[in-house]
């Protein structure tokens, strides 16, 4: 499985210094050759070793350890920042003593930011942050709540070793050292969080005055929001449908739930399909904006009667409730674009004269008493990491921005970062892009003197304001 395997087989994680990757079922973003033979045993009642005699991770089946490192390489050619800071690592190692603990979803192309973090001299350990992107593609695993709750916990309660930066996604991770080893803020540098779900709650925290050391907040920094956010989501919501139901958008009425970067995405891929698509949007600004791409703004309940496809795109919670699921079409599809599981009311589905039938893999149908039907999709959870994948190259760009907000926390001086929640410096945030211009053969305009001047910048940079989005 890809976290557990250095580039020469497993290990022991010598050089790289990888402690415990805690993960339930496979951890591969494609499809993954398996042998379903020994399915029903939960990995926490396997007693693995790896090739050096170490013990200290939890996975479906070491023996996947191939297939693993080839989707690493295979993810590597896509992530092109996150190799050129290995080589920078050749000269100095910006993590060195940094003992990372991190909980966010387990791929690939996250195995590949962990092998970065190790290159520039961390040791991590690691665990999921949902449920259902920890799979494997042909038995579909996952874990269940509470392996979930387990990994975390075997990720942070060790003997010997104490993390000194954490890497969220979520919030689950940071709410569970809160909750159960709050003495363990005392040697944490820092807290880099990626969702909307996330920073959240390191604001709700701040505001309380309970946030006890420094927080990045990687999701509203420029090159997560208007990359990952809105690149990626326009590519992955339309895979993950289709591998899902073998949808035809061509015709059918979709609502999306929120227009910030992810519903842009989602909706920008669904129209040039030749969706009809509804937005509903509760801040003016994204309304408007919703209008002028050229959507029908509503309210849910105004079109929940005739809509094909309905999609949440919020980090809210109870954006669809069962008043909106009883009145669906039969048919309808229902499914999260956001990272919380809240969106949709699934367990207002949860009840006796209901019955849930499972068609295939995060398919199930839910059926009303009188025949009607609905099609669920990963039971309201994260549709595109749980049912399909999303594009490496906006990984990179995501995996990138966390790295170097890493290394920003970790080095700063005593002092420049408060107990509060800060946004990545603008100057990394135009870094972090410009190593992944190459890619495209790209070359930038450099500004002379006098239009410097003009300007009032640094003929380096940074180029924008830290307000600007």
């Amino acid at each position: 499985t890809v976290y557990s395997v250095p580039k020469h087989g497993f290990t022991g994680f010598h050089c790289l210094q990888l402690f415990l990757f805690v993960s339930f079922g496979f951890v591969y973003s494609t499809a993954s050759y398996t042998d379903s033979s020994d399915d029903e045993t939960s990995p926490r009642d396997k007693q693995q070793k790896n090739s050096k005699g170490n013990g200290d991770f939890c996975i479906k089946n070491i023996k996947q350890a191939d297939f693993g490192r080839r989707e690493i390489e295979i993810a590597e050619q896509e992530m092109p920042a996150l190799m050129a800071l290995r080589k920078r690592a050749q000269g100095e190692k910006p993590l060195a003593g940094a003992k990372i603990v991190g909980c966010t979803h387990i791929t690939a192309q996250t195995a590949v930011l962990m092998e970065t973090l190790s290159a520039l001299g961390a040791q991590c350990r690691w665990a999921a942050c949902n449920i259902y992107s920890t799979q494997n593609e042909r038995s579909r695993v996952g874990e269940s709540e509470d392996d979930f709750w387990w990994c975390i916990d075997r990720c942070v309660n060790v003997e010997g070793w104490q993390p000194n930066m954490i890497l969220d996604d979520g919030g689950d991770l940071t709410h569970w050292i809160y909750k159960k080893y709050p003495s363990m803020f005392k040697k944490i540098k820092g807290i880099v969080e990626e969702s909307v779900t996330g920073v959240h709650r390191l604001y709700q925290l701040s505001k309380a005055g309970k946030l006890c050391v420094p927080a990045m907040n990687v999701n509203d920094s420029v090159t997560k929001q208007k990359f990952d956010n809105l690149y990626c989501c326009r590519e992955s919501i339309l895979d993950g449908l289709k591998r899902t139901t073998d949808v035809m958008f061509g015709g059918k009425q979709v609502v999306v739930c929120g227009y910030g970067e992810v519903g842009k995405g989602c909706c920008a891929a669904l129209k040039a399909m030749g969706s009809i698509v509804y937005v509903t949007e509760i801040d003016p600004i994204c309304a408007l904006q919703a209008c002028m791409d050229g959507f029908r703004l509503v309210k849910l309940t105004e079109v929940i009667r005739q809509v094909d496809i309905v999609i949440t795109c919020t980090g809210n919670k109870n954006v669809v409730v069962r008043e909106n699921l009883d009145r669906m079409k039969n048919g309808c599809i229902v499914c999260n674009m956001g990272h919380s599981n809240t969106e949709i009311d699934v367990s207002s589905l949860r009840t006796p004269e209901l019955t849930w039938e499972r068609v295939r893999s995060q398919v199930d149908h839910v059926i009303w008493p009188d025949g009607k039907r609905i099609v669920l999709l990963a039971e309201g959870r994260l549709l595109n990491l749980s049912c399909s994948t999303v594009p490496t190259f906006v990984l990179s760009i995501t995996a990138t921005t966390q790295a170097l907000a890493l290394i920003e926390l970790y080095n700063a001086p005593e002092g420049r970062y408060k107990q509060d929640v800060y946004l990545l410096p603008k100057k990394m945030d135009e870094y972090v892009a410009s190593l992944h211009l190459p890619t495209f053969d790209a070359h930038l305009t450099e500004l002379s003197d006098e239009q410097a001047k003009y300007l009032g910048l640094n003929k380096n940079g940074p180029f924008k304001p830290n307000y600007y989005r």
